[in-house]
This record gives C-alpha cells, sequence and structure tokens, in this order.
C-alpha cells in the first residue's frame, strides 16, 4: 500500500512537471502587459456553487491564455488549480488557488474558490483582496444554494460581477431559467450580452448580441473563434438576437443616464453602436446597477474565451477600487498590502504568504511590518503563483498578486506596511484627518479575519506517542492555513478538540494530517456545536484569598448579569453607576477593566448544562477591592470563576445550529423525502420546480441530519441530490433539551 501511494505521488510530481511551465510569449498569440499600467490589471474571483465547472473553467483560461500547453480535467485529477491530494481524489476544489496570466495585453490575477459550505471561509479570505468576480452558474439549475451564500458574500465587499451561465451543452440548459433565479432570488438585473444556439438539441456556438454575431469553436481544443454576422435569413435566431438587443440597449438606458441622453438623440435603439453599448455595460457593472450575463460550456470549449475578453472589458482595475484608493491616501508612500493565504511548502522553505499589494512594490528582501504584530520581518523569496507552481520574480508592483515567504509572524488577514513609522503615520491621518477611533481604525484596516463559529467539534488523538508532537505541529500548521479550524485543550478530558465547518471539513483534516504530515489519528465521534442562552438575571459576590510563596493575593468582585434579547445591542461589561458603588469604581483602571473582560470570556465559554459557549449575556460590575501585589492570572481566574457562578444562578438553556437545505429529486421520490423530513424536526419553506425535477427548500436542525446524505441516497434510489448550509441558532425546546443533554453526556 505504501509503494502505491510513493508511485502515485510521484507520478502526480511527473505529471505537474511535464505540464505546467511558463510559455513563450509567442504561444498561441499571448502578449506581455504592460506591467506598469495597473489599468491593465485584473484581480478577480471564481466563485460558484459546488460542480458548476469553476475549476474547468479556469483550467481553459489558462490554456487559452497561453500559460499551460495541456488542458487538465476535473474528473482526471490533473487541473492546475486543484492541486491537493485530497482535492483531485474527490474532485472537489477544497482550498482556493492563485494563479497569474495574460490575455489581450491585460494581467489576470486570479484565485479559483472551493464551492463547498464547509470551505467557505476560503471564499471570504480571497474576497477581501478581488476587484471584481465572475459567478459560474450551472445552467441546468441557476442560482443554487451555495451561489446565494457566495453572492451575499461579494455584495459584502461590493464587487462587480459577471456571470457565466456554464454548462449550456446540457439538454435541460436553460438561459431564461438563470436569468429568472438571478432576478427572483438575488433581485439582480441581468444584462443578457448572449445566447445559446444550437442544432438538433447540440449546442453549436453563442450568440454575440452586441456584435449579432454567431460565434463558433473549432481547433483541436477550441482555440479557434469563428464569428460570422447574423443576418435576416438566420430566420429565429435572428429575430431572437435583435430582440434580445432592443432589450439590453432598453435595461442599460434605464440603469445609465449617458446612454439614456445618446437614445434620446436617436429614432431607434437599433441604430446603438457597439461602444455605447460596450461603454454604458462597463459603467453598469462597475457601479453594479447591472450584472453582464454571458454562457457558454468549458467542458466543451465553448464561450471561455468571450468570457475572459468581458473581464477586461467590464471588470474594474485596480485603479477603480475603493480599498485601494482609500489605502493609498492612508499610506501615501509606503508600502500597504494585505494577507489573504497562507500555504506551508517544506521545498520553499516553510509558509508561503500570498498578499494582495494596494501600494508600492515590494521587492525581494524587503523589511516588513505587521500591523498586529511589534517590530519586522524580512521576506525571503517573491514570486508570483500558479497554484502550487512559482516563479521567483526581483519585484512584484503594486495592485498585483505575490507569493513570499519568510514571514513567520503574519497570518491570514493582517495587514503589512512599510514600518512601525509607517503604520503610526497611517494611524495618526485617520485620528487627526478622519476623527476615527482606534477600534474603527482596526475595522477599515480589516485587521484580523472574523472567523465564523464552528458547527461540529470532535477530539483528535495520536495512534501512539511518538504522533503527539508531529500532530501538535501540523495542527498549527493547519490552523494557520484554515482560520476556520479551532484547535483546543480540553484540560478535564486532556483531549486535543477541533471545531470545523462540517462533516467534510474535519474529515480532511484528518486526511491532510495522514496522507501530507505522514502523522496518523483518530477522530472520536463527531458533537454538535451547541451553545446556551442566559435565561434570569442574577448577581453575586466573589471573595478570593491565596497565599503564595508567603504573598497574600485577595481580591472581592461583585458582578451581576443580565439576559439580552436576540437583536439588541448591549456590552458586554457596564459600571454601575449608583452613588453607593461609585466611589469604589471610580478607582478601577483600563487595565483592570480588560483583565476583568478577559476572565467573563473564559467563563462564558463553559455554560452549566453542556460546557458549551454562553451567549446574549451582558455583565454590570458593582464592586472591585484588589489588593496591592494580587497577580493579573488570579484576578482573571477570579473574574472566571464569578462568571460561572453567576451563570449557575441564572440558569440556561440550549440553543441548536439550524441548517438551511435544499433538496433536487425527482417526482416520485418527493413525497418519502418530505415525509423523512417532517421526522427529522424540519421547516418546509418551499417547493419548487427546476426542469424535471422538484426542488425542496427547508430548515432542519443539524443534529437531525448526521448521515443525511447515505440516507437520502437510499431513500431516492440515488437520484436525488442536496446542499446544506449553515443558518442560525434557535432554542430547543423542553423535550429536546432533555434529549440533547443525555446524548451529550454520554459523549463527554
Amino acid at each position: 500500500m505504501m509503494l502505491l501511494r510513493k508511485k502515485e505521488s510521484l507520478k502526480r510530481v511527473l505529471e505537474r512537471m511535464c505540464r505546467r511551465y511558463f510559455c513563450s510569449s509567442t504561444h498561441r498569440g499571448a502578449k506581455k502587459s504592460d506591467v506598469n499600467d495597473l489599468s491593465c490589471v485584473r484581480n478577480i474571483g471564481i466563485l460558484a456553487h459546488i460542480d458548476a465547472g469553476k475549476t474547468t473553467t479556469t483550467e481553459r483560461m489558462l490554456y487559452y491564455s497561453g500559460k499551460i500547453r495541456v488542458m487538465g480535467e476535473v474528473h482526471e485529477g490533473n487541473t492546475v488549480t486543484d492541486y491537493m491530494e485530497q482535492e483531485r481524489d474527490r474532485g472537489i476544489t477544497i482550498t482556493s488557488a492563485a494563479v497569474t496570466f495574460q490575455w489581450m495585453k491585460h494581467k489576470f490575477n486570479l484565485i479559483d474558490t472551493p464551492g463547498h459550505i464547509d470551505f467557505t471561509m476560503e471564499v471570504e479570505q480571497a474576497l477581501h483582496v478581488m476587484d471584481g468576480a465572475v459567478v459560474v452558474l450551472d445552467a441546468s439549475a441557476g442560482v443554487e444554494a451555495q451561489t446565494l451564500t457566495v453572492w451575499r458574500q461579494a455584495d459584502n465587499y461590493e464587487l462587480p460581477r459577471i456571470v457565466y451561465a456554464n454548462k449550456m451543452d446540457r439538454t435541460d440548459a436553460s438561459l431564461e431559467l438563470c436569468k429568472s433565479t438571478l432576478s427572483s432570488k438575488l433581485g439582480v438585473r441581468t444584462l443578457p450580452l448572449q445566447i445559446p444556439f444550437k442544432s438538433g438539441g447540440k449546442l453549436k456556438g453563442i450568440v454575440d448580441v452586441v456584435e449579432k454575431q454567431k460565434c463558433v469553436w473549432g481547433g483541436e481544443s477550441g482555440e479557434l473563434c469563428n464569428r460570422v454576422p447574423l443576418t435576416e435569413t438566420d430566420g429565429e435566431i435572428w429575430e431572437l438576437t435583435m430582440k434580445t438587443r432592443e432589450e439590453l440597449a432598453g435595461d442599460l438606458a434605464d440603469m445609465d443616464d449617458k446612454l439614456g441622453d445618446i437614445v434620446l438623440g436617436l429614432d431607434s435603439v437599433e441604430h446603438l453602436s457597439q461602444q455605447d453599448i460596450y461603454d454604458a455595460v462597463r459603467r453598469v457593472t462597475v457601479s453594479q446597477k447591472g450584472v453582464p450575463l454571458l454562457c457558454g460550456s468549458s467542458y466543451k470549449n465553448v464561450g471561455v474565451q468571450l468570457l475572459m475578453d468581458s473581464i477586461v472589458h467590464y471588470l474594474p482595475s485596480p485603479l477603480e477600487n475603493s480599498r485601494q484608493q482609500f489605502l493609498t491616501e492612508c499610506f501615501k508612500d509606503n508600502l500597504s498590502a494585505k494577507a489573504f493565504k497562507i500555504v506551508h511548502d517544506k521545498q520553499r522553505g516553510g509558509a508561503i504568504s500570498f498578499l494582495r499589494l494596494y501600494r508600492r512594490k515590494i521587492t525581494k528582501g524587503q523589511s516588513i511590518h505587521n500591523l498586529k504584530q511589534p517590530g519586522s520581518e524580512q521576506i525571503g523569496k517573491l514570486m508570483v503563483a500558479l497554484a502550487d507552481d512559482y516563479e521567483e520574480v526581483p519585484e512584484v508592483l503594486s495592485g498585483n498578486v505575490a507569493a513570499v515567504t519568510g514571514l513567520k509572524n503574519v497570518n491570514t488577514g493582517d495587514l503589512i506596511t512599510t514600518s512601525t513609522a509607517a503604520a503610526n503615520s497611517a494611524r495618526k491621518y485617520l485620528m487627526n484627518k478622519k476623527k476615527f477611533t482606534s477600534e474603527q481604525i482596526d475595522e477599515v484596516f480589516g485587521v484580523g479575519v472574523q472567523v465564523p463559529d464552528p458547527v461540529f467539534f470532535c477530539s483528535v488523538e495520536p495512534a501512539s506517542l511518538k504522533f503527539q508532537a508531529p500532530m501538535e505541529a501540523a495542527l498549527k500548521e493547519l490552523q494557520r492555513e484554515n482560520p476556520s479550524l479551532q484547535v483546543s485543550f480540553n484540560s478535564e478530558t486532556g483531549q486535543t478538540v477541533l471545531g470545523g465547518m462540517g462533516e467534510l471539513h474535519l474529515e480532511v483534516i484528518k486526511q491532510r494530517l495522514t496522507s501530507e504530515y505522514k502523522v496518523e489519528v483518530d477522530l472520536g465521534p463527531l458533537q454538535i456545536a451547541y451553545k446556551e442562552y442566559l435565561l434570569n438575571p442574577a448577581q453575586h459576590t466573589l471573595e478570593v484569598k491565596h497565599r503564595i510563596g508567603g504573598v497574600l493575593h485577595a481580591m472581592t468582585l461583585m458582578m451581576s448579569v443580565k439576559p439580552v434579547g436576540e437583536d439588541e445591542k448591549f456590552e458586554l461589561l457596564t459600571m454601575d453607576k449608583h452613588p453607593e458603588y461609585a466611589p469604589n469604581l471610580n478607582t478601577v483602571t483600563p487595565r483592570q477593566i480588560m483583565l476583568l473582560k478577559q476572565g467573563i470570556n473564559s467563563g462564558l465559554q463553559h455554560g452549566p448544562l453542556l460546557g458549551s459557549p454562553v451567549v446574549g449575556a451582558s455583565f454590570k460590575l458593582h464592586r472591585l477591592e484588589l489588593k496591592r501585589g494580587t497577580s493579573e492570572s488570579i484576578f482573571i481566574s477570579g473574574a472566571a470563576q464569578c462568571t460561572q457562578k453567576l451563570l449557575q444562578e441564572s440558569g440556561t438553556a440550549i440553543l441548536e445550529p439550524v441548517m438551511s437545505l435544499e433538496i433536487v429529486s425527482d417526482d416520485n421520490t418527493i413525497s418519502p423525502i418530505l415525509s423523512d423530513l417532517s421526522n427529522r424536526r424540519a421547516v418546509i419553506k418551499n417547493i419548487g420546480v427546476r426542469g424535471n425535477c422538484k426542488t425542496i427548500s427547508a430548515l432542519a436542525p443539524l443534529s437531525e441530519l448526521l448521515g443525511y446524505s447515505k440516507y437520502l441516497r437510499i431513500l431516492s434510489s440515488g437520484l436525488a441530490s442536496f446542499t446544506i448550509e449553515f443558518h442560525d441558532y434557535e432554542r430547543v425546546s423542553t423535550d429536546q433539551q432533555a434529549k440533547v443533554i443525555q446524548e451529550v453526556g454520554g459523549l463527554m
């Protein structure tokens, strides 16, 4: 078995060496961009629901741009951006991958992102540094569950988007379905720039609505795109093209004042020039008033070159990115860059940090300062990336993406600059000129990263003592790469505990430990990430006296706690302003308040029912007396003890994670599926139609969905599929709470 693994690994290495190398500038007409012209740079991401064809589309882009000479296929496990062993074995994207290539004298820094909900954190990290995005749809399904998630994420970063309806070669593909679901589910105004044309049910090509041309692909791998002007003799396709073009022009005139003025001076929108339409589409796209809708079939090599053309024409350059402008204003002539991805590569000296440069270039060996850390670090190698292959370069210019080695203290989400002085200067500018507070500065700089709460926990143990230290080191690296992985130590059980976003997430972590790090581990049973919420107000006074080495450490702490509503804004800790307590609290220092909050947060991590985190609790400090010389650790520990006492006196109840579920199946299996969902405490939100299939949208507790994939396959004879994503935490009933306590108690 070990020999087989080594042979397979060697095969993949040789395969990459043979097919991934940088092509000459003359290959397939690829031309160098003007590297000094930021208007010729496109920092984009590929976003989609799982299996919509992101990675296949990316592979075609690399091929047609001349970056690679041979196209890989997802089902063959040899694509450039799905380079991890887990990705190739499973046929899905697990980690985002950055690639740099050129098209139409423009440089593309492209990030291929995962489509599975368990790895949505990878998408979130990548969105930080994009200027625009391509959202890929499966044309037979339209907007799906994860499409909604990535679209909302892109909305948070105000990213202009293009939609690419892929898989148009399928018999059930429908551009109208894509348009209608974009409108009904996302409220998007689409700008259909292309329509497919078929013959005998087979996709023959794409019609360019603006140019009124048929585009037909030829050559061995679709590298040739032949354009044929449409005429009235083309019958139905001519009429559909003219109708679509007229509607497009009308919609654009409504959304774009400049084009509206041009239309007013014309007898008919038919007389609009192609350039006027192109310019209007770009303005509408960049302002996010509308979204261009393209179509094609990446697997059949149809439409990808037109998609790349559209990225050049319609998506913004770094010069149009408001964040780039803001950081330029703050850091002036100093470097500013954002770390958005960390990977570990032993052959290249350890951690590789991916940086998006917002201001100034970065050079090999340069010293940098992390806004979250004191001091400076020196960059080792400076590279541009092709997934897990790299090319060393002497410098990378502003607005681009760089991969660097040598940074030990930089994590995902960190903002870096030239020096401590540059960081202080930027902060001073915002405080003095913009009147920002320190908290607001951290927020606008995006220092750190918001990590979602895990929905699953499980213990992890090394197979033998010799794997203990390697396991701890490997988990540290994996957590740095993937911030949504939580690693903690349970002092009561003596176990290391992993927290993850789903079953697949934790499976992949285990297999990476085994295959990449050669660490044999065992995972314990999956546990749901429950939370607890406060029921009643309570008050408690804690007195602590400890003598350590002849020194008396003593404190008296009086606090109260009250529950707060779900949507109610509140502070974790407030001061009692009653005259009885004010004189005492006036002597409390900011340092003591900070330590008190640390103790409260520590106490909130373990509720009295399940030992789960407690939410929705607001504390009030009434009295604090500290004997001089009392250690900070005893103070923090006392605050945690007082918090635990308050939680016990208040009482808590359980919140459980509820998931949003979408099931697609044929009409014959819908009834048993619905019946089964009712037994799983599910709430049916909608039953719809998608082609020849039915869709069910529902909300169901995560605890009822363990192993659901296997059960659904049996129930539907393999005809149904489903997607799942976190929706919210909801209170459980009294009966269900007793059941949860019994089940969790049996696992603890």
